[in-house]
């Protein structure tokens, strides 16, 4: 094993280079006996050195490598010989291994205690290298994903249930507080992991053969296959129980919730099951209850857009429309909205399902189909509670849209969603639900379409070229020239799970009704409508949002396109590249 011949003396040696003074080095070594910390992470705080300059001096004296661990390709399963448990004990990783031994990777080489019980554990010649802590603690979080202990608790599970051929899995039902059930310590491997990457949503699909678990992660499924299927009935009968929901009704659709506690992190679980050929599917959506609710002016909407927006909310009635797919972050835009709007001097009304996130002072009404309390009988009720402003969760029929509209007629501010591809077509969705066209031009004050891209990793960003069909379909959507445009693109690194990007940002656009559109609508002439707001100067599609952020390089052309729902037609590149190149 490599050892460290001797400790070196931070601070003596930074004196003895003329890189710190000695009143300095006395302020930092007071500092440091007060919080404990490290001299070399007191002197980093105070802004006394760098942390660069730090780490090479220790990695030049101690004569080890300096390694960038962000940009590191990682072999999991060389990182995975040491557990978890003693990584984040010691603050180190395994680099590599090959057979001379290991490559080490510490944040502290100078910690024997560290180097004694690594060698212990794995039992092999060790080679040390230096990374940076933060670094290091964030690929730790990165690496050791959940899914081996996933696997390893799906199996234990499997073998109960196979014990016995007559195994009734509904006893799974009977001691809710066991917390060593294996079924048990499943879920919570479940739950962990997905808090740990951040996920949205948890999918237990089963398949024929296997269980299929996913994770939405930024916007996209991340997959893991269990292949001890007969656990997606125990995991969908605990989760059952767990939302309160009819444990003995398999045949039917079932939606609940409950609440957990991950991580020290309470979370809300709104769960939906639904039954398939298979058997049941489970969906889960996680709501970190801690999450503080963002105002309007920090859900991402450009300034030119939120000043506009900000003049709708002044009117003392109307409809404002969100539109957009599931997960889209229609929801997050109008609790921001709802925050603006909330103040002693306004009496807010909502109608959901389900309430998402408390607000005080706001009067949130749970929508609960089994009594037959719906979205269109408690708009009934809600407008005889003197409203100011009123939310409903969505326009899902035509009864919710007329109520929602005729309150908007009556001296309310409305706030609602739909589900269509952009803001023009929300308008017309209208129209087709049956609600009379003066009724739509009337009210309907304007429409935010917006969607989540997905950002590039700053980590493992670099520059892009684009292909041919890029190019050809970049130049058939875009109105301005990009020929001096430097494009990015991730390559993939830890941090960001080898994908390249990491974390999501929204793109709008804001269709505001003006009287030449609001004449369409009024004689349902929806040709008409489209092409008045095509023409407006102040309406900027969603691809024209997307672009900006393209050629400022928070995203790339890639998830321009897959908002779109474009395809690249590759037969036809080289032949419109060449075209291209001839105009």
């Amino acid at each position: 094993m490599a050892t460290i011949a001797k400790k070196i003396h931070l601070g003596q040696l930074l004196l003895d280079m003329q890189l710190l003074s000695a009143e300095q080095l006395d302020s930092a070594i007071a500092r440091q006996k007060s919080t404990g910390e490290r001299l070399g992470q007191v002197l980093i705080n105070m802004g006394l050195i760098e942390e660069e300059k730090i780490l090479s001096l220790i990695a030049e004296q101690y004569k080890i490598p300096l390694v960038d661990i962000k940009n590191y390709a990682l072999d999991p399963e060389a990182v995975f010989t040491l557990p978890e448990i003693y990584a984040r004990r010691f603050r180190a990783i395994v680099l590599n291994k090959d057979k001379n031994g290991v490559l080490l990777g510490m944040a502290d080489p100078q910690d024997v205690v560290a180097h004694d019980e690594i060698s212990k554990i794995l039992n092999c010649p060790i080679n040390i290298a230096l990374v940076r802590e933060n670094d290091l603690l964030k690929v730790i979080d990165m690496i050791y994903r959940r899914t081996m202990e996933i696997s390893s608790f799906a199996e234990e599970l499997s073998a109960e249930l196979t014990t016995s051929n007559d195994y009734d899995v509904s006893q799974l039902a009977v001691g809710l507080s066991v917390a060593d059930a294996p079924v048990v310590k499943l879920l919570q491997s479940i739950f962990e992991d997905a808090v740990q990457v951040n996920a949205s949503d948890v999918h237990i699909e089963p398949d024929e053969h296997f269980l299929r678990i996913r994770q939405r992660i930024d916007g996209i499924l991340h997959e893991q296959i269990i292949k001890e299927k007969q656990v997606a009935q125990a995991l969908a009968l605990r989760l059952k129980l767990m939302a309160g929901l009819n444990i003995a009704e398999k045949r039917l659709p079932q939606d609940g919730r409950f609440s957990i506690k991950v991580r020290n992190k309470n979370y809300d679980i709104r769960l939906s099951t639904l039954p398939t050929q298979y058997g049941e599917s489970v969906v889960m959506r996680l709501l970190n209850q801690a999450s503080e609710i963002l105002g309007v002016n920090k859900v991402g909407i450009p300034a030119q857009i939120l000043q506009r927006l900000y003049k709708i909310l002044s009117l003392p009635n109307g409809l404002l429309l969100v539109t957009g797919p599931t997960g889209s972050g229609k929801t997050t835009t109008l609790y921001g909205i709802l925050s603006y709007l909330n103040n002693p001097e306004r009496k807010i009304i909502t109608v959901e399902d389900p309430v998402e996130y408390r607000i005080s002072r706001i009067n949130q009404v749970q929508v609960l189909a089994k009594i037959d309390l719906s979205f269109a009988k408690v708009l009934r009720s809600v407008l005889r509670q003197d409203p100011d402003v009123i939310m409903v969760g969505e326009l899902r029929d035509q009864e919710t849209a007329s109520i929602a509209l005729r309150a908007a007629m009556t001296g309310h501010f409305v706030l609602s969603t739909l589900h269509t591809n952009d803001a023009i077509s929300c308008a017309i969705r209208l129209l087709d639900m049956g609600v009379e066209g003066f009724i739509v031009a009337s009210v309907l004050r304007a429409v935010i379409a917006q969607r989540l891209v997905r950002r590039i990793c700053q980590n493992c960003v670099e520059t892009y070229t684009l292909t041919a069909q890029e190019k050809v379909w970049l130049h058939a959507v875009c109105k301005m020239p990009f020929n001096d445009i430097t494009f990015k693109h991730g390559v993939g690194c830890s941090y960001c799970h080898n994908t390249g990007y990491k974390g999501q940002v929204g793109v709008f656009e804001l269709l505001e009704i003006n009287e030449q559109a609001a004449d369409a609508l009024r004689v349902n002439n929806t040709g008409e409508f489209g092409r008045l707001i095509r023409e407006d100067k102040n309406f900027k599609p969603l691809i024209e949002s997307t672009l900006v952020l393209v050629f400022d390089g928070t995203t790339t052309i890639k998830e321009a396109i897959r908002i779109t729902g474009d395809s690249l037609d590759e037969t036809d590149a080289s032949d419109s590249e060449t075209q291209l190149v001839n105009e």
